[in-house]
Parts: structure tokens; sequence; C-alpha cells
């Protein structure tokens, strides 16, 4: 077993596994909730960008339910970011699953 070799292939893995993450924090991910009545966009990395509510579901009288969807769109957006982030570093790592450090 060549160790330079190894060592020379693991730098490699970590550069495209940069690039990777670093495109994925501007990759965006949608997700809605209500059918369609609130929609959040976030990136693979977690931030969310746009929530847009639809007017109709807004009942001053029930901001409690508004707050319940919100709050369920952004957990699905995140969700769906992660996976599309764990798809994407395992193709970089091969299947190697989880590396070190949690970063994926």
């Amino acid at each position: 077993m060549n160790i330079a070799k190894m060592m020379k292939q693991a730098q490699q893995m970590q550069g495209k596994m940069q690039k990777v993450q670093a495109e994925l924090a501007e990759r965006e991910v949608e997700a809605t909730a209500a059918g369609g009545k609130v929609t959040v966009t976030a990136t693979c990395s977690g931030d969310i960008r746009a929530i847009k509510i639809a007017p109709e579901i807004v009942d001053p009288e029930d901001v409690e339910i508004l707050e319940d969807i919100v709050l369920s769109g952004v957990k699905q957006a995140i969700e769906e970011g992660r996976k599309v982030m764990e798809e994407e570093m395992g193709k970089v790592t091969g299947g190697l699953g989880q590396m070190p450090g949690g970063l994926f």
C-alpha cells in the first residue's frame, strides 16, 4: 500500500468536497406546506432564502396555525437541502459514509 498515493488521493477528495460544499451553499431547494399555500426556499446548507404565503391562508384570528404551517415548510426545506447535500457528498466520497468532523 503506497501511503504517498493514499495521501494524494485524500487531498484530492478534500478539494472536491470543499468545492461541492461551496456549490451546495448556493444551490437552492424548495418545499411547500398546506397544499402549496406556503413555499419555503432554502440553500442546501440550511439558509432560508424566501418564504411565500398565499393570502387566503392568513387568518388574523388563528395566527398559530400559520406559524405551524410556516415551521413545517421550513423544516421540509432544510431536510430537502440535507438530502441533496448527502447525495452530492456521497458522490465525492464514493459512498464512504459520513466523514469525521460531521460536515455532511
